[in-house]
């Protein structure tokens, strides 16, 4: 037993803070500040201790090495965006110009400041050490939030959203913001998407055109980059892709990300899940198999939150065998209930791991 999700703790500051030094420009969500990563953590602590409101909450998922003893990754759930400070994006859209008498019908590409993704759910903070890459690991990270969400959709709402990281070169600079938003900001690039990604956007509303942009205004190099992601994000995204998330017409305001969203009912994982019984087995268990053969597993607990991966032999049509020391990793004891999707998009569970399963989320076993 190797990885192992659990929520992010006080004693993870140092590796969070390496890991986001590391993860260069441009990841506005994760800054490499000691003292702000450190408010996040409390932040985390709090909501998975229930001692915040619901709809303030933000869970941060570690992602642990326990051979190693070490945080290797980190995944995180906005609980509801832009009821304390205005949450913005561009939406893209058409303007049309026409005369019949002249014979002139122009569309034009526009966009347009909006505040749609007020009150939805926002999955955020995605960071996989290098070291760590390939193998699944990163698709643990992703979907063990689903896994959450799934689980206690109370405190989530029923649209997810996901803002992509949009194109910026090794610099940090972005060609839309060059083009567009350098012309009313007095900041860099990164100072801006800095502060938006903290939460301090009251600066937008005050200084970010109100009226529509005419894309064919600005320069090619800003028009291509708009709706595109970062070379770095192209396999989140795909991974994003394949759960159910599409492209929704809105697109960051700094660099152009696209914003990709699906309702909870129709993410893949959430979709194929299966709730089971644990089991304790003394008999070996080979645990280093390839990822399209293995399955996430949690503990359903709303504030011990565990997730790891088993092979899929362990699934029985009503219980699954877990050797010792995921039973130890998972927090649970023979006969607990605990819950299981696939990893990999590879297709659902085989058939026998359906029989008798209790399909759909909400559970009450909360810890």
């Amino acid at each position: 037993m190797t990885l192992l999700i659990r929520p992010l703790q006080e004693n993870d500051l140092d590796d969070l803070y390496a890991m986001a030094q590391n993860a260069g420009k441009g990841l506005t969500t994760l800054p490499a500040d000691r003292d702000l990563l450190q408010k996040k953590i409390n932040h985390a602590r709090d909501t998975f201790s229930q001692r915040c409101a619901p709809e303030a909450g933000l869970y941060l998922f570690a992602l642990e090495d326990t051979e190693r003893k070490k945080t290797v990754g980190i995944s995180g759930i906005q609980a509801r965006v832009g009821l304390e400070e205005v949450f913005y994006n561009y939406r893209l859209s058409v303007t049309v110009n026409a005369s019949r008498e002249l014979g002139v019908h122009v569309r034009t590409p526009t966009l347009h400041l909006s505040n749609d993704m007020t009150d939805n759910t926002e999955i955020c903070s995605l960071l996989l050490s290098d070291g760590y890459k390939g193998g699944g690991s990163g698709l643990l990270l992703s979907r063990c939030r689903f896994m959450y969400l799934d689980e206690f959709r109370k405190h989530f709402s029923e649209k997810i959203f996901a803002e992509m990281r949009g194109v910026s070169d090794a610099g940090g600079r972005s060609p839309l913001w060059d083009a567009l938003g350098s012309k009313f900001f007095d900041m860099e690039f990164t100072e801006a998407d800095m502060l938006s990604g903290l939460g301090n956007k009251s600066f937008i509303a005050e200084l970010m055109p109100k009226y529509p942009i005419y894309l064919p205004m600005l320069p090619e190099s800003a028009r291509a980059v708009i709706g595109r992601v970062h070379e770095n994000t192209a396999p989140a995204l795909k991974m994003l892709q394949a759960e159910g998330f599409n492209f929704n017409g809105m697109v960051d305001i700094f660099d152009g990300g696209p914003v990709v969203e699906a309702f909870i009912d129709n993410i893949r994982t959430v979709r194929e899940a299966v709730n089971r019984h644990a089991m304790i087995t003394r008999k070996p268990v080979n645990l280093d198999v390839p990822a399209g053969e293995r399955a996430m597993v949690s503990n359903r607990s709303v504030r011990d939150f565990r997730v790891t991966t088993i092979p899929l032999e362990c699934i029985g049509p009503d219980t699954v065998s877990l050797p010792p020391e995921v039973a130890e990793a998972l927090q649970i004891e023979s006969g607990n209930p605990v819950r299981l999707a696939p990893l990999k998009d590879s297709g659902p569970l085989p058939k026998h791991i359906h029989k008798g399963s209790f399909q759909g989320g909400g559970s009450k076993w909360q810890n």
